[in-house]
């Protein structure tokens, strides 16, 4: 199924009488999910684009390149970077907006800036019982009551269905600037980014790559960076030599690489994606046995290939989140995909997926279903 309008997305859900598969491009979610698949990529279009505001209000369906054009011809950007991760997870399609709002998808300068949550204005949607919603609007102080707009975002489709995102968008950059440190472990990784991200000088991207370097990125105006630049690099002396990267293109593929995690593409284990506090980073991994890692948000995303159909979450020695990005389906079907709540937390959960899906349609079993 894949309606058009919010009305037919509407007169679809309430007429449903089995479960259904929420899928926008197809590029995020592997394994199996129970239901007849709705796609949102029908509810196409950017309806308003007011660039010297910073707001773009799009249909869900819309591709992130049709809004990357459009962005471009005005020189902005989505300042959270959605990471793609079609080459990483083996999956073909286009990624929408409305895709990445329900994923919370963001990229390395989230530790900057903010997640894809924090630049959402408004949304519209269609609840389980066929119901359109909306929530907040076209400017940061337009939002009143509860705030759907965050509780939708990282939803994967669980509690509504998106028709239509309200965004916040930024303006590019003059330049960027990358630093770059090799020959460290992962406990002085950690300690240099962390170092980094304490100082004055507006790191926007602190990683860990596979080779075990650390990359750092400035962004601004030329002479702001290369001044932040310079100082930062007597910031990081006692870490090893640092290394200065000034080509645009060669930083840009570098930070792709890192936020698409592409250095894990064609590996045969199992990858997950971990969130715990950056100076607990080090620990983990020593626990972990894995194949290969990558640190990013300062140490506090780490992306871990593993043994196939390993549990990562039984292994964890510290406290976070574990989410299985790539297994095959008996893999898919031995752990859960999304790391199991707390008593407390999923109680909650479950009251409002009672509240906004009282028919149990959207994606169930996606999240907090099973253990």
């Amino acid at each position: 199924m894949e309606p058009t309008s919010e009305a037919e997305l509407a007169d679809l859900i309430s007429s449903a009488k089995a479960p259904l598969c929420i899928r926008g491009g197809g590029t995020r979610l592997l394994g199996p999910i129970e239901g007849e698949v709705l796609e949102t990529r029908g509810l196409q279009g950017i309806s308003l684009y007011e660039s010297g505001a910073l707001t773009m209000v799009a249909g869900a369906g819309t591709t992130l390149d049709e809004i990357g054009a459009a962005l471009k011809a005005e020189n902005q950007r989505l300042a959270f970077e959605p990471p793609d991760l079609r080459d990483v997870l083996g999956t073909t399609g286009a990624s929408t907006i409305g895709g990445v709002a329900a994923s919370n998808a963001s990229g390395s300068r989230r530790i900057s800036v903010g997640a894809c949550r924090d630049f959402m204005l408004g949304v519209r949607f269609v609840d389980g019982a066929g119901i359109v919603a909306k929530n907040g609007g076209r400017v940061m102080k337009n939002v009143t009551g509860y705030d759907l707009v965050k509780l939708m975002s990282g939803a994967f489709g669980t509690l509504g269905v998106l028709s239509e995102v309200s965004l916040k968008v930024m303006p590019k950059v003059e330049m960027q600037l990358c630093l770059r440190i090799e020959g460290l472990n992962a406990k002085q990784a950690v300690a240099a980014m962390s170092a980094a991200l304490g100082s004055p000088f507006e790191v926007s991207g602190a990683a860990q790559d596979l080779e075990g370097a650390v990359v750092l990125r400035l962004e601004g105006f030329d002479a702001s960076v290369r001044y932040r630049a310079d100082k930062l690099t007597q910031v990081l002396a006692g870490f090893g030599t640092v290394e200065m990267l000034d080509d645009q293109a060669q930083c840009d593929t570098l930070w792709r690489d890192i936020r698409d995690a592409r250095g894990f593409t064609g590996s045969t284990g199992d990858l997950w994606r971990v969130s715990v506090k950056p100076s607990d980073a080090p620990e983990l991994i020593d626990t972990l046995g894995a194949h290969a890692v990558l640190l990013d948000w300062g140490g506090g995303l780490i992306w871990v290939d593993m043994p196939k159909r390993s549990n990562l979450r039984a292994r964890m020695s510290v406290p976070g989140h574990a989410t299985l990005m790539r297994s095959d389906d008996k893999g898919f079907e031995q752990v859960a995909r999304f790391h199991p709540e707390a008593a407390p937390l999923a109680k909650i959960s479950a009251g409002l997926r009672a509240r906004f899906d009282p028919k149990g349609l959207l994606n169930p079993g996606l999240m907090g279903d099973v253990a």
